[in-house]
């Protein structure tokens, strides 16, 4: 604290650690981490308010190398353990950072009810298509046809798609973003982190040892300006060389693109707010363009507030303490 009572200003250094940070060179989790330090030092939060809770994975290394808080759980309940830090200390700032394998395969139950139930933690979902801790078998993510050692013929499944998956299960937050994006990377998370319920962040992210090249169709300079949609809030769902391409929809229901500059009144308005998320939905399950930023961003009550009031007013005598339970017709005497 200084004199006059308040806090310094944080930086991203002051997220940094003595760790050595070890993932394969080249790993889009690097510009990941600094990313997320660079947010964290913006937010105002004091740093031992912040705590990161991961599984088992590449990305679940991250509590190691960010000075805050942090727990390294088992597989696939990172969301779990994470909702019951939130609900025991609504005042901390909770993270879960998973990747596709750990997250949608053994963790999937454990992700949907904690968007379900919109606990107020922040989920950071590295997808790279891919498992690259236990080197390069087939994910729930990865696209069919691709020969892993465990699709020696080809992966047959239909992928998994986080964001629809999210929003299926009525997340309140749901955005995507790219590991190479930097700046736009940064909007994300900071709409994620201010954001009273469950948020998710869906970040495509590039193993250059098992899957290198994942999303160069997206991040490459051509890619990104021919494949990406930039979803912005009220702006018309345009894409391609000088936004000349659109998104409509056809009499079916179905998104289809459309030439924007001959038919700029069939192009859709994007709207994150609707509390109705058809569109989103349809947007979530396109493969070209890539749609890249908030989905959906509606406000409900989050799981840790509702009981936060509810402990109030028990504590204010407004409502029935354990006391009145057990005085409550459900008891019984035991001779």
């Amino acid at each position: 604290m200084s004199g006059g009572g308040t806090r310094p200003k944080l930086t991203r250094r002051d997220f940094q650690n003595d760790q050595d940070v070890r993932w394969c060179p080249g790993c889009g989790d690097y510009s990941i981490l600094a990313s997320v330090q660079t947010v964290f030092a913006g937010l105002g939060i004091p740093r031992e308010r912040f705590v990161i809770v991961s599984g088992i994975g590449c990305s679940s290394r991250f509590p190691y190398y960010m000075n805050t808080y942090g727990f390294h759980t088992v597989h696939g309940r990172a969301p779990g353990v994470a909702t019951g830090i939130k609900l025991v200390r609504p005042d901390l700032s909770v993270w879960v950072v998973t990747g596709d394998g750990d997250a949608l395969a053994i963790g999937a139950g454990h992700l949907l009810h904690a968007l379900r139930r919109n606990v107020g933690i922040r989920i950071l979902l590295f997808n790279n298509r891919i498992y690259g801790l236990t080197k390069g078998q087939a994910s729930p993510t990865s696209e069919p046809g691709k020969t892993t050692p465990s699709t020696p013929e080809g992966v047959t499944d239909p992928p998994f798609r986080p964001v629809a998956l999210a929003l299926a299960a009525g997340a309140t937050f749901v955005a995507r973003s790219v590991d190479r994006f930097g700046p736009h990377l940064q909007r994300m998370l900071a709409r994620a982190a201010a954001h009273e319920g469950a948020a998710l962040v869906e970040i495509l992210q590039n193993c250059n040892i098992f899957n290198d090249g994942a999303f160069a169709d997206v991040t490459g300079k051509a890619g990104k300006a021919e494949n990406v949609l930039q979803l912005d809030h009220g702006a018309p769902l345009r894409f391609g060389p000088e936004g000349r391409s659109g998104l409509a929809l056809d009499a079916g229901g179905r998104l289809v693109t459309v030439d924007a500059e001959a038919e700029p009144r069939r192009v859709l308005t994007h709207d994150e707010r609707a509390v109705d998320s058809a569109v989103p939905d349809l947007l979530a399950r396109l493969d070209r363009p890539v749609p890249i930023g908030v989905f959906r961003d509606v406000e409900a009550p989050a799981l840790d507030q509702v009981l936060r009031r509810r402990r109030e007013a028990r504590r204010a005598g407004r409502e029935g303490g354990l006391a009145d339970l057990l005085a409550g017709p459900n008891a019984w005497t035991v001779d």
